[in-house]
């Protein structure tokens, strides 16, 4: 989905597992962020309208770098925002190709795929489960391809990241914890930033009860990074 505005620098959103570009708390975002951005949101494969299967972040920097080029030839300035899985591709995809954005805000990122952890007897009943049977239940669902395909691991690859990075992390996180965030953000030698959100949950979910400190905070920061010359 393309959002244009007419501004000169646009933010490509992209989602995490078992979500879409038609998430309403994604769809929340980027109507926040309209008013100073123009906005881009994609589906993963084998999330949304996108075809194929999902592949645990072994491919998906393929799909989000295409997403990122066609932001390139259009704009100034481009910024990427990531959430979960998708944070991890977003490490990913300008690890390999630093040029396809100018700034990256991590939101629940994890270090590794492996480490990832999900302690379910911690679940958030408002957000996970109560939350999921109306409205959040838009957008949702996953085609689930192999799992056990090489993945590359975020930890190896945040000091390769050459634009400014901001992270930003729950600390009531029960899927990915805080820790993730804090040992991405030793490793990156640029211009960062990380942002604990006091009792806040899992990556799409801190724009449900937290969204006008997210929207402040991401609106300063690509403000902040996007603007330098």
């Amino acid at each position: 989905d393309y959002y244009s505005a007419g501004h000169k620098q646009v933010i490509v959103i992209a989602h995490g597992f078992f979500n879409s570009k038609n998430s309403v708390l994604l769809k929340k975002l980027a109507a926040g962020m309209l008013t100073d951005f123009d906005i881009i949101l994609l589906d993963f494969r084998g999330h949304g309208k996108s075809e194929g299967l999902f592949y645990w972040t072994s491919k998906e920097y393929l799909d989000l770098n295409a997403v990122l080029e066609f932001a390139q030839a259009k704009y100034e300035k481009v910024g990427l925002i990531g959430f979960s899985l998708g944070a991890a591709t977003s490490i990913i995809a300008l690890a390999k190709n630093s040029n396809l954005a100018q700034s990256l805000i991590v939101v629940s990122g994890p270090t590794e795929f492996e480490k990832i952890d999900c302690k379910f007897w911690e679940i958030n009943l408002e957000n996970d489960i109560i939350y999921n049977l109306g409205e959040g239940a838009i957008g949702k669902g996953v085609r689930p391809g192999p799992f056990w395909l090489k993945k590359d691991k975020p930890i190896n690859l945040a000091e390769k990241l050459s634009m400014p990075v901001c992270f930003i992390h729950g600390d009531k996180d029960w899927v990915i914890y805080p820790n993730h965030s804090r040992e991405l953000f030793e490793k990156v030698k640029t211009k960062k930033q990380i942002r604990i959100i006091n009792q806040g949950p899992h990556a799409e979910y801190l724009m449900r009860n937290h969204s006008q400190q997210m929207l402040e905070i991401i609106k300063n920061w690509f403000k902040d990074t996007l603007n330098q010359e």
